[in-house]
């Protein structure tokens, strides 16, 4: 597979719509539906095909139901009388609950969830085995990076659900939250109270800008810096802030939850314990690191500030089809609470000042592989992957791998205060 030329199949419609807008034709083994451009037409047109995608009263309104599959792929594959009698309905019905009408998927996830891995964990703390211990495991990470997108999309939109069903809208992230990785609240302030408010910048826990983004030793240093120091550090950070009110709230969320855990595995049931929260609290913070050293490799000395110079844009399966949009995270910082379904269109809209500002836009490559090729030192390949804009077009493919890795260079903390 060339990176600089292929078109994964499984690529969302609109991700294979951007894709199409950015290149001068689709490969021949891109997977095309009717709804695929031929040729190119301008981004005001694309950006307002995309946004009336999401618009329950369009016609061409498409709504996502399943992360596997698009609504048009299920409508060709499945029975009419599915389509008619399940299908249709279900999603007639599902509208009426989650908070926006293109969202029925997040309804599906937690119905998912809630017959699934809740009585697995339930029936492990009644009836333990080590084989349904170890399958029970490799559910939750099947599940993990999907829920934790979910998560991430209820936390920035104040809930996934219509508000009439507020309370369940609330509770739910207090059961599903330990068994898929998380303690309570903490990705909350982590994310929400304190990552969106410094940007990756000198004063964000999580910032990549004080480590080499291709050494393996600092990575080790910024992970580990993660799991064992952020109860203590994400309270700290508030302290000094003067929010107080933060800062109990967030350590009292974390060690409540250390302490539920610990409960548990003492008094209860250990080895349940061990497989339901120990092993998927620890996966994940793994995982949220890996991430975000990914999301935020590339740090343009110039201005490190700018969300266009510290973030990127992926346009890639994991990222995007599973991953809720992920990958459109500089168009995630650029606004928040920009709705998930939205990034592509507005993606298209800013495409010139994108260009302007010498962002950053990769295919074929997601944040985990975004970081091991980093570590690897593996410039050319990514440089493969980037989609040039502006500037990068002229570049040669050495030049654009001498330009990334001029980005992943550690900042002085000197440095850092001048910027400030």
């Amino acid at each position: 597979m060339d990176p600089t030329t292929y078109t994964d199949p499984q690529l969302t419609l609109q991700d294979r719509l951007v894709i199409g807008n950015l290149v001068d034709s689709l490969p021949t083994d891109a997977k095309t539906t009717s709804d695929s451009p031929s040729q190119k037409i301008s981004d005001e047109d694309l950006s307002q095909k995309l946004y009336d995608m999401n618009d329950a009263s369009h016609s061409t309104f498409d709504p996502t139901v399943f992360q596997l599959w698009d609504v048009a792929e299920l409508k060709e594959k499945l029975p009419a009388p599915v389509i008619r009698y399940v299908l249709q309905p279900y999603m007639k019905w599902a509208q009426g609950i989650v908070r926006f009408p293109t969202d029925v998927v997040m309804l599906t996830h937690l119905i998912l969830y809630f017959t699934t891995i809740v009585p697995s964990a339930i029936y492990l703390y009644y009836d333990f085995s080590w084989w349904r211990g170890v399958l029970h495991w490799a559910m939750q990470l099947f599940y993990c990076g999907a829920f934790t997108l979910m998560k991430h999309q209820h936390i920035h939109m104040n809930g996934v659900l219509a508000p009439q069903y507020w309370v369940f809208d609330n509770l739910f992230p207090y059961l599903l939250d330990p068994m898929l990785g998380h303690t309570w609240n903490s990705y909350f302030y982590h994310h929400i109270k304190h990552h969106h408010v410094e940007g990756n910048g000198a004063e964000d826990l999580s910032t990549t800008m004080f480590y080499d983004r291709d050494s393996v030793f600092d990575f080790a240093c910024y992970v580990g810096r993660f799991i064992f120091f952020i109860w203590l550090e994400l309270p700290l950070y508030f302290w000094k802030k003067g929010q107080t009110k933060y800062a109990c709230r967030a350590a009292f969320w974390e060690l409540s939850d250390y302490l539920a855990i610990y409960l548990l595995y003492t008094y209860v049931n250990a080895r349940a314990t061990l497989f339901v929260f120990i092993l998927p609290l620890t996966v994940m913070r793994c995982g949220l690191m890996v991430g975000n050293w990914g999301q935020h490799a590339f740090v343009d000395q110039s201005d490190p500030e700018s969300d266009y110079l510290s973030s990127i844009t992926l346009i890639d399966v994991p990222s995007n089809r599973f991953s809720f949009n992920d990958g459109y995270h500089t168009s995630h910082h650029l606004n928040p609470r920009r709705h998930w379904r939205d990034h592509p269109a507005a993606f298209i809209k800013q495409r010139s000042r994108y260009a302007e500002e010498k962002a950053l836009v990769f295919r074929n490559v997601d944040y985990i592989f975004i970081t091991v090729n980093l570590l690897r030192k593996n410039y050319l390949h990514l440089a493969k992957c980037l989609l040039p804009i502006g500037d990068q077009v002229s570049m040669t493919l050495e030049q654009r791998a001498d330009m990334l890795r001029s980005r992943t260079r550690r900042f002085s903390r000197s440095a850092a205060k001048k910027n400030d």
